[in-house]
């Protein structure tokens, strides 16, 4: 057909930051005709341990099957990195309702130089980690954090929560930091269950309940679909888990001769492996498994074998944490653009040691900004 152009209001403001618990927002001059060759970006900030809950109650752009003309897109945080990109929309299909994965999600709108529609009108609110009931959502980027509701304070009953996680580049890898769900024979009551794709239907990955942390799970795919329900009766402090995708990297110790994790690590070594990336940049590193050996019972102390992260790339800079044992680390940020991690054992009692990953951002941005990523054992 002829693409018309009727006249429009011309310099119309559009989008902002966004930082109230809840609002709305919506296309510039709806439920009429948006303007030409206009582009808008609403930035949406809530509390630090939070998501976003974004929905879509009206929906309406110009459709294209690649959606080249007019488009709506939402990102995990504040990027437009494309591997934090939920979606791109347009048409009268609205996108489904949205979580994030940390407390911002930004969504932009663009319309070209031909045919206006309604456009669109959205909400969003605060959702779980200050008492919100809300859960689940669709997942993308490099890393994120997801918890059950309400999470530390007990989860609700009646719950039932699906999160879809794609991975930006390579599978999925997820590790809970905590974990306590109402224990039952067979996990008939409450339960997480995993799935090693973008919905239930994927191959089951794992059903896990009790207090008992469940395994890491690496997918075989780019997807993942976590499931968490609980039933009418008792419930738990629920669950904290990490997610990210990255690339295997393989640190050596010193001679290739020398047993690798998850084998028992050499007695009398130190071994140091530095992270750089460039400048402007920050690294959060993950731990994925811990075990060397353990405290001193006098001191208390990590006197025999450890593991030392520092916030640069020398032992003289600002020490980031030290560990042994068998502990369960949360993750830690760097502050500059580079971190050393430093592993020191004595002459007796060896253990399988330490895997872990890291991922970049930038230090001015949201660490879903992500830059670089990988693996050390």
């Amino acid at each position: 057909g002829i693409r018309t152009q009727p006249w429009l209001p011309p310099c119309i403001k559009c989008g902002g930051v966004l930082s109230a618990p809840s609002g709305n927002f919506s296309s510039p001059n709806f439920p009429g005709p948006y303007p030409y060759e206009t582009e808008c970006t609403w930035l949406i900030v809530v509390a630090e341990g939070s998501s976003v809950l974004l929905s879509f109650s009206h929906f309406e752009l110009e459709y294209h099957a690649a959606c080249a003309y007019d488009y709506l897109q939402v990102y995990n945080g504040a990027s437009r990195d494309q591997g934090n990109l939920l979606g791109t929309f347009c048409g009268r299909s609205a996108p489904p309702p949205f979580a994030s994965a940390w407390h911002v999600m930004a969504v932009v709108f663009r319309s070209d130089r031909h045919v206006a529609k309604r456009g669109f009108a959205a909400t969003y609110h605060k959702g779980s980690g200050e008492g919100g009931d809300a859960c689940g959502g669709q997942l993308t980027g490099l890393s994120g954090e997801i918890t059950s509701p309400r999470y530390p304070e007990s989860y609700p009953n009646d719950a039932e929560c699906h999160w879809s996680i794609r991975a930006a580049d390579g599978p999925l890898t997820l590790v809970f930091a905590d974990f306590q769900v109402e224990g039952s024979q067979g996990c008939g009551f409450d339960y997480v269950a995993l799935f090693d794709g973008p919905t239930a239907a994927a191959p089951h990955l794992g059903r896990y309940c009790g207090s008992a942390r469940p395994p890491r799970t690496i997918s075989s795919t780019r997807h993942l679909f976590i499931l968490f329900k609980s039933d009418f009766n008792i419930v738990g402090r629920g669950f904290k888990a990490h997610f990210y995708s990255a690339r295997r990297l393989q640190l050596s110790f010193p001679l290739p001769s020398l047993p690798q994790y998850p084998n028992f690590y050499p007695n009398n070594l130190q071994c140091q492996w530095s992270i750089q990336l460039p400048p402007g940049y920050r690294i959060k590193v993950f731990f994925l498994d811990l075990e060397l050996e353990a405290r001193s019972s006098l001191t208390g102390g990590c006197d025999y074998d450890r593991l030392d992260a520092f916030d640069g790339g020398a032992e003289n800079a600002s020490l980031l944490g030290t560990w042994c044992g068998r502990e369960s680390p949360v993750p830690v940020t760097s502050r500059s653009h580079q971190l050393l991690l430093v592993l020191h054992t004595d002459r007796s009692t060896a253990k399988r040691g330490f895997s872990l990953a890291y991922v970049g951002g930038k230090a001015s941005a949201h660490p879903s900004e992500c830059k670089s990523h990988g693996i050390f054992h």
